[in-house]
């Protein structure tokens, strides 16, 4: 066991590329289940996204254009459980699990073709300046384009949820949904559009991982990372930052379980892969043990279906 072959520099760099992909997801659907929508399908949307990202991009060479491709695939998944859901009034949870189900064999049949071809390379960004800086330089500022992003659309939802009208509507919607038609606002379109936003960024999501995460096309190659951004979401009491906080705690994990077994440490391999989903699950009974949904701030519509009309 040699742990002195683990730089700290370079596992906090690689944190930040493997929380990336769960950042995203979990983004999106801290939004839906703001406006009172529980989609368990993130991880359907995020391996539809890994797929069509990896097809865009490998036909075209351009890894900008697989991205826009997978936000638009995670958002025709997401349009299918809005309508189930909101049009339809099919149970939330069924639609979200049959949603899941769905995405693992249509990624399978689309990506049939593709199992063993490399991906365009997603350039990295070298901040002139800042990236000369001691430590911090190389851990903060030598990422690719989607880092950063996901970063921003952290800010961009907390900017929009509080100090914004429409995402004090959208609040509203998921507090008491009766309450916000009785007053003119339009629940379902809101929702629907909750909906669509939450699985572009699961499609975003899951295209980082077949992009950048592991440059190729694999089949199931989320491996439960739209089950973790769910998680977060809970973890995070549904507050954007601790969404951040929560998506940076798993993915160093994550990262340290990897750099431990390189390093030949003395703990079989399955313990250490188990690591990152234990710790999920450990947050997960510490934070319900503080009864009701008040204490972790959960919409009070959450899950609940609408009837008032459009």
């Amino acid at each position: 066991m040699d742990l002195s072959a683990i730089s700290p520099v370079l596992l906090l760099a690689s944190l930040m590329v493997a929380s990336t992909p769960i950042l995203l997801a979990a983004t999106g659907e801290l939004v839906v289940e703001r406006a009172g929508v529980l989609n368990l399908g993130v991880e359907g949307m995020m391996i539809v996204g890994a797929v069509t990202g990896f097809v865009a991009a490998v036909a075209t060479d351009s890894p900008a254009l697989g991205f826009v491709a997978a936000a638009a695939g995670g958002a025709a998944l997401s349009l299918l459980f809005a309508f189930l859901t909101q049009i339809l009034f099919t149970n939330q949870v069924a639609s979200g699990l049959a949603l899941t189900l769905f995405g693992l064999g249509l990624s399978a049949l689309l990506g049939q073709g593709y199992i063993g071809v490399k991906a365009p390379v997603l350039p990295q960004i070298e901040i002139p300046g800042l990236v000369a800086i001691p430590v911090l330089g190389p851990i903060l500022f030598r990422h690719d384009l989607m880092v950063y992003v996901s970063i921003a659309l952290v800010a961009a939802v907390w900017l929009f949820l509080t100090r914004t009208r429409a995402g004090l509507v959208l609040r509203a919607v998921g507090e008491n949904h009766d309450a916000a038609h009785a007053l003119g606002y339009k629940v379902v379109r809101i929702r629907v559009l909750a909906i669509l936003f939450g699985g572009a960024l699961a499609g975003l999501g899951g295209a980082y991982i077949s992009l950048v995460r592991v440059p190729q096309w694999t089949e199931g190659m989320t491996a439960g990372a739209g089950w973790i951004a769910l998680a977060i979401v809970v973890f995070s009491s549904w507050r954007p930052w601790r969404v951040l906080v929560g998506a940076y705690l798993f993915g160093g994990v994550t990262v340290l379980q990897l750099n431990l077994q390189a390093a030949g440490i003395a703990i079989p391999v399955e313990y250490l892969s188990m690591a990152p989903y234990l710790v999920t699950i450990v947050v997960l009974v510490a934070i319900s043990a503080r009864r009701g949904r008040s204490a972790v701030n959960a919409p009070a519509s959450l899950g609940k279906v609408f009837h008032g009309g459009a």
